[in-house]
């Protein structure tokens, strides 16, 4: 077992549910939760030099890109909406990178 894909699969999948989380709770303790992940997450897609890496880190910034201005919405102009359409964004943005990591390892090559 390859505990860095491990790793790496752990804090993609967390940046998706707790971004998802925001949407059933909506407070700035969640939304710093899933934004300070997602950059973890991002910061680990950094140097990867795999097939889609391009693909996986560009939707991981597209996350952030939504997380950060989201949190400064809610927490410094207490706009509910704008911040719940920003997290919508990184939620897409969360499953997209999802969905190209499991392309990327299907088209592994598997070796026993």
């Amino acid at each position: 077992m390859d505990w860095g894909k491990v790793f790496y699969m752990f804090f993609s999948l967390m940046s998706l549910t707790t971004s998802a989380s925001f949407l059933y709770e909506h407070s700035v303790v969640a939304l710093f939760i899933a934004g300070s992940v997602n950059v973890v997450s991002t910061f680990m897609k950094i140097g990867v030099r795999n097939l889609l890496s391009a693909e996986l880190l560009a939707g991981s910034l597209v996350a952030d890109l939504h997380l950060i201005p989201a949190f400064f919405a809610l927490e410094f102009y207490n706009n509910h909406t704008l911040a719940t359409g920003l997290v919508i964004g990184a939620v897409i943005a969360n499953i997209y990178t999802i969905a190209v990591a499991m392309i990327e390892s299907a088209k592994e090559k598997v070796d026993f």
